[in-house]
């Protein structure tokens, strides 16, 4: 391996619940039901944030080297990060951005696979249950957020298009920025990166102090699809369906840009909502 890393102890950034020992041991255990595995590729995708690439085995390949252990303490833990990516640190500290996102990815896989597979109301197996646990999710990352403004537009696209459409989904986050509202996209590069990057210069403008940019992934994508640098909030969802269905929960209006199977499907997903009978009288335009 030729790129430089880095050997540091890093402390929380943002939320961070106070871990009990079953949390801790699950997140050390290395077996087939262990979280430990799950956590490093969440983490060393966080660790690459800003980086453009859409292979995570490669991703994973160019860093086996990588480790992370969970250093208790007496009101937390730490994270000590063995042979992180030198790209993730200006001076020897770890970019606050970076840091956040990787207690982010910590908060929501351990609240994720806390909830018994049996809770009441919570079964995977139950369309409702499914429902309230992605709220859950959702609440306990702060996404949803009591008595704000509805300001939160949803924006789908591709990671690979190109530099004509990427501009222009720039200037549609811009414009969406100059009128106070908030970006929420897949978190990664291409049509999830031209609108947040519009957005800021349009808060800017208008003296926008709190904009949000929340990046909504998933530990399959994830390697593929790194968050860009200007995602300020980051949840990842249990899997690609939950990721789907959190889109549509948390946003208050939806844009899509060009893309490709991903887009398309996104597509297919909200107008089957739209086409539901007991959606006839939601006030969605229709052409």
């Amino acid at each position: 391996m030729t790129e430089s890393t880095i050997n540091a102890l890093v402390s929380p950034e943002g939320s961070l619940e106070i871990l009990s020992n079953f949390e801790v041991n699950r997140l050390k255990d290395r077996s087939e039901g262990g979280l430990y595995r799950l956590f490093r590729q969440c983490a060393l995708a966080v660790l690459n944030t800003g980086v453009e690439t859409d292979d995570c085995k490669t991703l994973m390949e160019a860093h086996a080297d990588f480790d992370v252990r969970l250093v208790p303490q007496p009101r937390g833990l730490k994270l000590e990060l063995v042979n992180a990516p030198a790209h993730a640190f200006v001076d020897g500290q770890m970019l606050r951005a970076i840091r956040e996102h990787l207690f982010s990815v910590l908060r929501d896989i351990i609240y994720s696979y806390s909830i018994p597979q049996s809770a009441v109301g919570l079964r995977r197996d139950d369309p409702e249950g499914i429902t309230n646990l992605i709220f859950h999710i959702l609440r306990n990352a702060r996404v949803l957020q009591a008595g704000r403004h509805p300001d939160l537009v949803v924006c789908w696209g591709g990671h690979s298009i190109n530099e004509r459409e990427y501009q222009y989904s720039k200037e549609v986050g811009h414009q969406l920025g100059l009128r106070g509202l908030s970006i929420c996209t897949g978190c990664g590069p291409g049509a999830m990166k031209g609108p947040m990057k519009g957005a800021t210069i349009g808060h800017a403008k208008q003296r926008v102090k709190n904009g949000r940019y929340i990046g909504l992934t998933e530990p399959g994508i994830i390697g593929a699809e790194a968050p860009n640098p200007i995602v300020n909030e980051l949840v990842i969802m249990p899997d690609i369906e939950k990721r789907l269905e959190a889109f549509v929960r948390t946003g208050h209006g939806v844009i899509v840009f060009p893309g490709g199977v991903g887009t398309a499907e996104e597509i297919l997903y909200l107008l089957g909502i739209l086409l539901h009978p007991d959606n006839a009288d939601l006030p969605f335009p229709k052409e």
